[in-house]
C-alpha cells in the first residue's frame, strides 16, 4: 500500500551518513531514523546545524526588502520567525527509536526514562519514534527541573531555587520579578496571581507577606509545576492554585499579570510563555480586571516593550485597551533587560532587543 502524500519518507540510517547528505535529505522532507551511535546523532545535527547558519549568514547579506506597508523590524521579525521553523524542521528530521518503557536502543545512549516520564508522564507500553531534537528538550528540562533556577528576589541559597517543568517557561530573565520584588504592596490580605507558570511571582508575593496568593493557569502541568515549587519553598499554605482561564471569582486589592509579551502564533508548547496571538491574554486581563479589583485595589501588569520596538503593536494600542477597560495608569515602573540576548549585536533582532524595557504598570479602575 502507497503511503499517504502527507506521510514523509523516512530512511533508515547511521553512522556512514555524512552531514551534507543528511542535511540535503532532510531538505527534502525526508525522515532519517537513526540506528548508529547516539553521541554521533548528536554531532550530526550539530554539524547540519552550522550548515543552516551558514545559509543563513549567506541569505542574510542580501535581505529581501519589506513588502509595503509592512515596517522594516516587523519584516525581519518574520524572517526571523521563518528561520527558526526552518531550523526546527531540518534538525527535526533525526528521530530515534524508543520503546514503549521510554528506552533508547541505541549505542552510548543514555538513561532518559525519568527525563521523559517527567515531560510526557508515564510510558504507555508503546514503540514510537522520537525527534532527536526533541529529546535533548527533554533531558535539557530534565536537568533544570534537578538544579532549579536562582532568584534572588525569594532570599538567600540554597532556598531560593524555582525547578522549572518541560514545557513551563523557566524564569532565566530576572528583570521583571525584581519589579514585583520591589513595587509598593496596595494591601498585603490577598492577591490573584494570574497565569501562575513556574510559581515565581506567587512566591515573591507571599515572601513579602502577603497573606494568602489565589494563582491561576490554564495548563495543568504548569499548576503541578507551581504546587512543586511552592512545597519546596514552605509557601504552599499561602498560595492557592487554580485550573481557569485568567481570574478566580470574587475580587482582590492586588491582582498580577505577566502575559506572554509579543503577538504572534506560538509553534511549540513552550512558545505560549512568550508569544501570544492577537494579544488575546494581555486583551482579556485588561478588559477583565476592573470587575475582579476590590475598592482602591491595583493590577499590575508586567511587560515588555519588544513588541513596540518589533512594530508588532503599539503603545498607542495598549493605552486604549487600558482605557477601554475602565483602567487608569497610576505609575509605570521600568527597567533594563539583563539577558544576554540584549547585547548580542548577531541578533537579527539586536536593535529592538537593545532598546527593550520591562514594565510594571500599576493599574487602577478609571
Amino acid at each position: 500500500m502507497n503511503a499517504p502524500n502527507n506521510t514523509p519518507r523516512t530512511l533508515a540510517v547511521d553512522d556512514i551518513l555524512n552531514a551534507d547528505q543528511a542535511y540535503r535529505l532532510a531538505s527534502e522532507g525526508t525522515r532519517l531514523l537513526w540506528q548508529g551511535d547516539f553521541h554521533n546523532a548528536k554531532q550530526l545535527m550539530q554539524a547540519m546545524a552550522r550548515r543552516i547558519d551558514q545559509s543563513a549568514k549567506r541569505r542574510s547579506k542580501k535581505p529581501a526588502p519589506a513588502p509595503e506597508g509592512l515596517h522594516p523590524a516587523a519584516h525581519a521579525f518574520h524572517l526571523h520567525r521563518q528561520a527558526q521553523a526552518h531550523r526546527a524542521r531540518i534538525l527535526g528530521s533525526i528521530v530515534l527509536p524508543m520503546t514503549g518503557d521510554y528506552s533508547l536502543a541505541l549505542r552510548r545512549a543514555p538513561n532518559v526514562q525519568q527525563a521523559c516520564a517527567e515531560a510526557w508522564g508515564p510510558a504507555k507500553g508503546q514503540d514510537v519514534h522520537i525527534a532527536l531534537r526533541e529529546l535533548l528538550g527533554v533531558i535539557g528540562a530534565h536537568e533544570w527541573r534537578k538544579k532549579g533556577v536562582e532568584i534572588p528576589a525569594l532570599g538567600a541559597p540554597p532556598n531560593n531555587r524555582i525547578h522549572p517543568y518541560y514545557g513551563v517557561f523557566s524564569p532565566v530573565r530576572g528583570e521583571y520579578i525584581d519589579l514585583v520584588a520591589q513595587a509598593p504592596l496596595p494591601s498585603k490580605a490577598l492577591a490573584f496571581d494570574i497565569g501562575v507558570g513556574t510559581g515565581v511571582l506567587s512566591a515573591v508575593l507571599a515572601k513579602r507577606g502577603v497573606q494568602h496568593v489565589v494563582a491561576t493557569d490554564q495548563d495543568p502541568q504548569a499548576l503541578a509545576c507551581a504546587q512543586d515549587n511552592l512545597q519546596r519553598l514552605g509557601l504552599s499554605s499561602q498560595v492557592s492554585l487554580q485550573q481557569t482561564d485568567l481570574f478566580p471569582a470574587g475580587t482582590a486589592p492586588l491582582i498580577v499579570c505577566n502575559p506572554p509579551w509579543v503577538p504572534a502564533r506560538p509553534s511549540s508548547p513552550i512558545e505560549h510563555a512568550v508569544y501570544d496571538e492577537g494579544s488575546a491574554m494581555l486583551k482579556g486581563f485588561l478588559s477583565g480586571l476592573r470587575a475582579h479589583l476590590a475598592p482602591d485595589g491595583e493590577g499590575w501588569l508586567i511587560l515588555s516593550d519588544l513588541a513596540e520596538h518589533l512594530h508588532l503593536r503599539s503603545r498607542e494600542e495598549l493605552l486604549q485597551w487600558i482605557n477601554d477597560g475602565g483602567l487608569r495608569v497610576m505609575e509605570r515602573l521600568d527597567i533594563r533587560p539583563r539577558h544576554t540576548k540584549s547585547t548580542d549585536t548577531n541578533d537579527p533582532l539586536h536593535k529592538a532587543r537593545a532598546a527593550e524595557i520591562t514594565s510594571l504598570w500599576r493599574l487602577a479602575a478609571g
